[in-house]
């Protein structure tokens, strides 16, 4: 098998730093980027030439384009672009402060945006590459207190989504990654809104229904995502984690059934044909 260059953010910590020192352990090259890149020292001091690290907040527009070019200038070509750089800004939907909201809505959605955008005239020129979005749990199941953080990962969803119809033609593919519960630092990076005390039932019910011994070790993800890399026909979505599905099962189900229940008002709501 050819190796891969990768073109990771977020690759300091959590899943981005175990899937770049992932994809460098089987051989692969990786431009890595952070909005500090000395905390990618110790892999540089391991791989030397098979890792350009970089700096970069997904937030600068004009940075990202920079630092793809950049990295498709030193490695040559682009094989993998991971999105992978965000955070999580909670709250009940009454408490979110407006500007933090916007902030989030700025590293998740407008950066993958932006990555997207600064990877895909490389890639069409290919004729070939592999974009994975990074969503979540939270971007199919909007929790309550899931504040701006699900919100942004529905959109990341939706434009994944729009991005694998529109890409296809040109030898393109598109993976959203949709994790469940895992013991990453997410949690040490998370913001939460000014709590209101009335929503604090709603809160520690969501809190509990969290069990620690559903969060599973990120390590064993990077098979998941070498395996859709790999793959002839990529999967649209990959989910991570054995109790996720499930989950998702649970919601399409309630899903379909309102919908069911209430097929024919929808259906009156059509109104009659116009000549």
């Amino acid at each position: 098998m050819t190796s891969k260059v990768w073109f990771i953010t977020g690759a300091s910590r959590g899943f981005g730093r175990v899937w770049t020192e992932a994809a460098l352990k089987r051989g692969d090259r990786v431009a890595a980027t952070a909005r500090n890149p000395e905390t990618l020292g110790e892999l540089v001091s391991a791989y030397g030439d098979a890792i350009l690290a970089l700096p970069l907040d997904v937030t600068d527009r004009d940075a990202v384009f920079v630092a793809v070019e950049q990295a498709h200038r030193h490695f040559g070509r682009l094989d993998v672009i991971l999105s992978n750089a965000g955070y999580g800004y909670m709250g009940a939907i009454e408490e979110l402060e407006p500007a933090q909201g916007k902030a989030n809505f700025d590293t998740n959605v407008f950066g993958t945006l932006s990555v997207v955008q600064a990877a895909l005239p490389i890639l069409r020129a290919q004729g070939s590459g592999h974009i994975l979005t990074v969503s979540s749990i939270g971007g199919v199941i909007g929790f309550p207190t899931g504040g701006t953080y699900t919100a942004t990962k529905f959109a990341v969803e939706a434009l994944s989504e729009a991005l694998a119809a529109e890409v296809a033609p040109f030898g393109i593919k598109v993976t959203i990654i949709e994790p469940g519960s895992f013991s990453t630092e997410f949690r040490s990076a998370m913001q939460s809104a000014p709590v209101i005390d009335a929503y604090n039932p709603v809160r520690q019910a969501i809190r509990a229904a969290f069990k620690p011994e559903d969060s599973g070790d990120p390590a064993a993800t990077a098979a998941a995502i070498f395996e859709a890399v790999d793959a002839d026909e990529a999967p649209l979505r990959l989910v991570l984690g054995s109790t996720t599905i499930a989950k998702f099962k649970a919601v399409y189900q309630a899903r379909l059934s309102n919908w069911e229940k209430w097929e024919a008002v929808s259906n009156a709501a059509q109104g009659s044909p116009r000549v």
